[in-house]
């Protein structure tokens, strides 16, 4: 039997936030691969190790987490006054499948440098000391993001002295603008309601808190379903039923945001919603031994991504949880103490995370103008990646 020879493909490994996966330029994709569809879905699943039953990723660039499971394509902007257009694809690690549905707010900060170093942001506009602007269209959601890029001798500065949980060592800070990051297609509230009573199989009824803002979001209590708001990843993914409640959580929520049609889809798009709950500040000790105190956080959140507690946040999930506890009434406000707030600090399961955000109501509509928030980001390895010829 003749099989195909492995080939190459431009390729940088990089961090961004507590995230990390593949980057490509477009134009060094193979051609078959340059559109959207069915050979660069291959592509990418094959470049990460997906689909694995195994959910290890060995034989691919995957971590078998959903913080590592993950691809970006940059291309040369379709919007003007934009440097770059930023795809992202979120890759299913025990099934054939990439989610398309939603952005990446870790690998945002990850995006700016990536744009400078591959030649997207023109040279005029890089500093030789300073901070470059580099201006995201996030082709996924179709919204702008900013990102300012520390440089150092006309370079991307990389190292540097900003610490955020979740991330082992310190490095460069990069700050992400996220404007305008309520969904532009329809209310921030897709139910027209800050809090809902969501009907959930085996749950009853929930207070939830669904909202479109970075990625759809569906806040409940944590008291609601058993828990503190203080659990570690283990305490959850650990618990197959804990993990099939939040899925039947996110599931019927998806639902009721008009995201899909019935329950049945929402194994077609693990990307989005997410599912997070809430909680009034208390002491615990994250995954790293750090002691959080109460005092150190305005509210409590856990969050999951593709199924499975997520051991930090994400940032498009952080985005939403900045917006929402701008809102009076929402559960993620009233767990923060309610009343008028632009930014919040909240403690996840590795530390806590400071993010900015202004919503405003408009003829009785909120609307979001922009979340802010501090990242890193770093180039882990560059030069090519390599798949089997027949892989797509």
């Amino acid at each position: 039997m003749t099989h195909k020879p492995q080939i190459k493909i431009p390729a940088t490994y990089m961090r961004g936030g507590t995230s990390k996966g593949v980057f490509f330029r477009l134009k060094d994709l193979p051609e078959a691969c340059q559109t959207p569809g069915e050979a660069r879905d291959k592509l990418l699943l094959r470049v990460i190790g997906s689909p694995d039953p195994y959910q290890k990723q060995i034989d691919g660039m995957g971590g078998a987490t959903s913080s590592t499971s993950k691809t970006v394509i940059l291309a040369e902007p379709t919007q003007p006054d934009h440097d770059v257009d930023y795809l992202f694809g979120q890759v299913s690690i025990d099934k054939p499948f990439v989610d398309w549905s939603g952005n990446c707010g870790n690998l945002t900060a990850a995006v700016g440098a990536f744009a400078i170093n591959s030649g997207f942001v023109a040279k005029d506009r890089v500093p030789e000391n300073g901070t470059c602007t580099v201006r995201i269209w996030q082709a996924n959601i179709k919204k702008t993001i900013i990102a300012h890029v520390p440089i150092t001798n006309g370079e991307v500065q990389e190292t540097g002295d900003f610490e955020l949980d979740g991330v082992t060592f310190p490095a460069a800070e990069v700050q992400v603008e996220f404007m305008d990051p309520a969904d532009g297609e329809g209310s921030m509230f897709p139910t027209g309601n800050l809090v809902d009573d969501l009907e959930v199989p085996g749950e009853g009824t929930l207070k939830a808190t669904m909202i479109n803002a970075g990625i759809p979001t569906i806040f409940v209590n944590a008291e609601d379903i058993g828990y503190k708001g203080t659990e570690l990843q283990d305490d959850i993914n650990s618990d197959p039923k804990a993990l099939a409640r939040f899925e039947t959580i996110r599931a019927h929520g998806a639902v009721k945001m008009g995201l899909i049609q019935n329950i049945e889809e929402a194994a077609n798009r693990q990307h989005t919603p997410k599912v997070a709950f809430v909680a009034k500040p208390s002491d615990y000790v994250s995954s790293s031994g750090k002691n959080i105190r109460a005092g150190d956080v305005d509210v409590l959140v856990r969050a999951l991504s593709m199924g499975k507690l997520h051991h930090a946040m994400m940032g498009t999930a952080a985005v939403a949880i900045a917006t929402a506890s701008a809102v009076p009434g929402t559960l993620v406000n009233l767990a923060a103490g309610g009343g008028d707030r632009t930014h919040v600090t909240f403690g996840h399961p590795s530390g806590t995370l400071r993010v900015g955000a202004e919503a405003k109501a408009v003829d009785g509509q909120w609307t979001a103008t922009k979340a802010i928030m501090s990242r890193s980001a770093r180039v882990l390895m560059e030069g090519w990646v390599r798949v089997p010829g027949d892989s797509f």
